[in-house]
């Protein structure tokens, strides 16, 4: 608890970018709700109450955690701001009396926390996919906990996934709710992301490398972690190709993220076309890299990348029997599909990603760097490999996951046993 300014942001690290206090918008200066007395309140950067300065006497005032029956701030101001230190869905109460100079006390304002009914922002704020629609994900069941006027403010080419989908639910933009008058009437605010440097948990209750990507999101609102789909718009549900085929992307924003096994990629699509089915991918890019290393279009597949929208990538894996990826946002999106996914990753663990039964890891390979608290991702090394960095035994978390490996994951899926010898559709 404090009665000071605001602190700023602890360090945010998003799927391919790490960001400080700029991702998110700042709360009004003044908190947004009337009181009595000029006293004013809200829950926009944790609950903050505001105290008009009085000639005599002094504000009583209590902090509660409902939910806990914890109190978490009991004292006396003569005036300014009492702000909470946990900035995640917690239910407040706040109760204030004021005591005068003769010692006589007099109750004045009692508010316990309720959103139903109003302005509550979410801050969604990266432009990376898999974070968008991860997080996303639990946003539609905190509106629906709490009756309230959830606005969930997301990065544009993600809007037209959801929006649809979701009538109970408004969206903007960063952008557009600066110049709206939305902040200064708000009741709450929740920023989602994830904070490697929150050690005293004030910005997320769990750490997100204990709960999963995903989860964490839950936590921050206060809902039910568990792993809930979104529901994804399917503007043309047309098949792209008659014969049936299978997608995949292989590109990512680092490369830990990679599937670095040399002949990974090229066994697994001569296995699939030996089945009679076409490999698609449909990554973004197809060449992505940096100085000395640069990863390629898998050899044998055909190629669908490119600065393509997302609703085109949503009409290839509708339609795919199934989808192979690492852990990264196309990987998330063919989950909201609905697909299969054949999710290939070391240095995350399978808790971190949604749950799939085709998860293919190598447990007697180095794993999991990125769930590991001890270590501080740093999105400026396109080459981190926190524990084996130059030496022989770098990237081994995916190097050592063999073609045979995701081959024998891929046999268990439905859709393959559903082929006929000669490839052909079943009818």
């Amino acid at each position: 608890m404090k009665i000071s300014a605001n602190k700023g942001f602890p360090v945010l690290v998003a799927e391919s970018a790490c960001l400080h206090g700029g991702a998110y918008l700042p709360a009004p200066s003044v908190p947004t709700q009337e009181g009595v007395e000029d006293i004013r309140f809200d829950f926009n950067d944790g609950a903050r109450v505001h105290f008009p300065e009085r000639e005599d006497g002094v504000w009583r005032v209590t902090l509660r955690d409902k939910a806990s029956g914890v109190i978490l701030y009991h004292g006396d101001l003569k005036n300014g701001r009492l702000q909470s230190a946990k900035r995640y869905f917690l239910r407040y109460e706040i109760r204030v009396f004021f005591v005068s100079d003769d010692g006589s006390i007099r109750d004045v304002f009692h508010h316990q926390f309720d959103p139903a009914d109003k302005i509550i922002l979410i801050q969604i704020p990266v432009g990376t996919l898999g974070d968008a629609i991860g997080w996303f994900s639990y946003v539609p069941r905190f509106q629906e906990k709490t009756g309230a006027r959830t606005i969930c403010v997301v990065a544009d080419k993600f809007i037209a996934l959801f929006k649809d989908q979701y009538p109970n639910i408004e969206f903007t933009t960063k952008e557009v709710l600066a110049k709206s008058d939305l902040q200064e009437r708000a009741y709450a605010t929740y920023r989602i992301g994830l904070f490697f440097t929150d050690t005293e948990n004030n910005w997320q209750p769990s750490d997100f490398r204990h709960v999963g990507l995903h989860k964490t999101a839950a936590y921050i609102l206060g809902v039910d972690p568990g792993e809930v789909r979104p529901a994804i718009a399917v503007r043309d549900d047309s098949r792209p190709i008659e014969e049936r085929y299978v997608c995949i992307a292989a590109q990512a924003s680092s490369q830990c993220k990679y599937w670095n096994n040399p002949d990974g990629w090229r066994e697994v699509i001569k296995f699939l076309k030996d089945q009679g089915l076409r490999v698609i991918c449909i990554d973004q890019k197809s060449v992505h890299g940096k100085n000395w290393v640069w990863n390629h279009l898998p050899h044998g597949c055909e190629d669908q990348t490119g600065n393509r929208p997302l609703e085109e990538r949503v009409r290839w894996l509708t339609h795919a029997e199934f989808f192979i990826g690492t852990s990264s946002g196309l990987s998330w999106l063919a989950w909201a599909v609905g697909i299969d996914v054949v999710l290939i990753s070391g240095f995350t663990h399978p808790t971190n990603e949604f749950y799939t039964p085709y998860r293919v890891i190598n447990w007697n390979a180095c794993n999991s760097c990125w769930n590991d608290p001890r270590i501080m991702f740093d999105h400026n090394n396109i080459f981190w490999c926190p524990r084996h960095e130059n030496t022989d035994r770098q990237f081994e978390c995916s190097r050592l996951i063999t073609p045979e490996a995701v081959i024998s994951t891929i046999k268990t899926i439905p859709s393959m046993a559903a082929l006929n010898s000669d490839g052909a559709r079943p009818q």
